[in-house]
């Protein structure tokens, strides 16, 4: 644990960095004039979306556990449970969030094996929500659907493969035999049986048109941020922006840095300029308002849940069971 604390203030002073390196791309001055006249009417509605993707993605992460037989756990104490795990969201591929299987295993009796496939298919289906709005804009926008492409199959890829049943249990066979992984194969049995049934196709279905609509909400609300800063009402712009926050975020999970820092701010930044037409004041400032709107204010609600609810989430274990566990792919997720 204070491992993962240090690997959070370290990412900390890269967002701080990040947020610096934005005044310094575009014009200090200029980005506090523009925040100054900012709408503030509006940001109610802008925590609201963000809000509002949180839930329908906790709605995702419940379904997925009930599936797995998971079913002795509160709404509110897998809330606490998900929403807590955001404070972890800037350790390096988002590892620290495997710390949610530890409070699982606390509060339902569950080994983390059969629920790091949760965590998984969690990102997974993200993964595939955004890209698939990301090749809808894609259509509009043809210079980005190649990379678009590429990470909704590599997605897409893993998840038929997890569903392959008989080559999935045959490389199981396979390291059953090796000396290191042969003390672990019925951790490693009890994983894929509940990744198998979590991306079926029917899991599946549900999961991506939760996800899709989540990330839909935050697109709405770099929209609101925009028409803060003085642009004006246009459906065109309404799209371009879900698109916009689509891509910028996909990339920013593929990249493997903590949060996405500077690889979203830069992506989000670029194509306001590049596809919206706003200057780098207007660009940089909404990418600052809606960072500190949607991760910032993920990592801080998961960091005070954390600091309220800790006896509570933490119980008596330790991480010993989370030893074994892989880092999880990085996927656009606060």
């Amino acid at each position: 644990m204070k491992n993962l604390r240090n690997k959070i203030i370290i990412g900390i002073i890269l967002g701080v960095a990040v947020m610096v390196g934005l005044g310094i791309y575009a014009d200090f001055t200029e980005m506090a004039r523009l925040l100054r006249a900012f709408r503030w009417g509006l940001l109610p509605a802008i925590i609201g979306l963000t809000v509002v993707n949180y839930l329908l993605r906790f709605s995702k992460w419940h379904f997925y556990l009930r599936q797995i037989g998971v079913k002795n756990l509160s709404w509110g104490a897998d809330l606490r449970v998900f929403l807590g795990g955001f404070g972890f969201s800037l350790t390096p591929g988002k590892a620290g969030e495997l710390v949610r299987l530890l409070w699982l295993k606390n509060l339902a009796n569950v080994h983390p094996a059969k629920t790091a496939p949760v965590a998984l298919a969690e990102r997974l289906t993200d993964g595939i929500a955004m890209a698939i709005l990301s090749l809808v804009g894609g259509l509009m926008y043809p210079q980005f659907t190649p990379a678009a492409l590429t990470i909704g199959a590599v997605l897409v890829v893993a998840v038929v493969v997890i569903q392959i049943r008989p080559l999935a249990l045959w490389a199981l066979g396979v390291g059953e035999k090796l000396p290191l992984v042969s003390k672990i194969a019925h951790h490693l049995h009890d994983l894929y049986e509940s990744a198998y049934e979590l991306l079926r196709l029917k899991n599946l279905l549900v999961a991506v048109t939760l996800g899709t609509v989540a990330w839909v909400s935050e697109g709405v609300a770099l929209y609101l941020v925009l028409r803060g800063l003085g642009l004006p009402a246009d459906a065109q712009l309404a799209v371009l922006s879900v698109f916009i926050l689509a891509f910028a975020s996909v990339a920013g999970g593929a990249s493997g840095v903590p949060g996405g820092l500077g690889v979203t701010e830069g992506g989000l930044t670029g194509m306001l300029q590049l596809l919206a037409g706003v200057s780098e004041n207007i660009a940089a400032t909404a990418t600052l308002l809606i960072r500190f709107a949607t991760m910032w204010f993920g990592v801080a609600l998961g960091l005070l849940i954390q600091a309220i609810w800790r006896d509570f989430l933490y119980g008596q274990s330790d991480t010993a069971d989370l030893d074994a566990m892989s880092v999880l792919p990085e996927t656009p997720s606060e």
